[in-house]
């Protein structure tokens, strides 16, 4: 049994729900005219949940891929350190792409995945994350598409992890 009692809920499954529909729509009237050449990236594994209910509210025919990159390890804090851990599985020069994100914390990950995709000559790139901390910032990221602005507190729920547990909870807490 899952025992999430030591939980606060910051934001619930509903919120959740309603903001992903209102980012989804914005994506799909904002890349309407570029249709089958868009893609949309998840980074593993924390917005997987996110990206999953994500793609489906983005009303365009685009193609979806995976990419792992890690700078958390077990801890509660970035270690600076960022790895790539799974690379994509097709090219992305000359498409439209959008990297979704959990969070943006230090914006170390963020800003070293930016950097590498970008030597791919994609035609565009942007940045959807479902979570911001700009209190934790150590390196300035632009998102373009963001669910929501939360304080310098660690949290878990809805894909976002303590040592690879809680990924699961359908709402975004964190410790009592």
């Amino acid at each position: 049994m899952l025992d999430d009692s030591s939980f606060e809920v910051l934001f619930s499954a509903d919120e959740i729900r309603s903001r992903i529909g209102i980012l989804g729509e914005q994506i799909t009237k904002d890349y309407d005219s570029v249709g089958e050449d868009t893609v949309m990236i998840a980074v593993l594994k924390g917005s997987i949940l996110f990206y999953a209910d994500l793609v489906r509210q983005v009303q365009l025919p685009i193609t979806m891929d995976f990419i792992g990159i890690s700078s958390y390890g077990d801890k509660q804090e970035s270690s600076g350190v960022v790895r790539l851990t799974q690379d994509l599985s097709t090219p992305i020069k000359d498409k439209h792409v959008i990297v979704v994100e959990d969070i943006i914390d230090t914006g170390l990950t963020a800003h070293y995945l930016l950097e590498n995709l970008q030597t791919r000559s994609p035609a565009s790139l942007k940045l959807c994350s479902l979570l911001h901390k700009p209190d934790g910032s150590k390196k300035a990221v632009d998102i373009d598409y963001l669910g929501f602005t939360i304080p310098d507190k660690f949290v878990v729920g809805y894909g976002l992890d303590i040592s690879q547990r809680y990924r699961n909870l359908d709402y975004i807490g964190w410790k009592k």
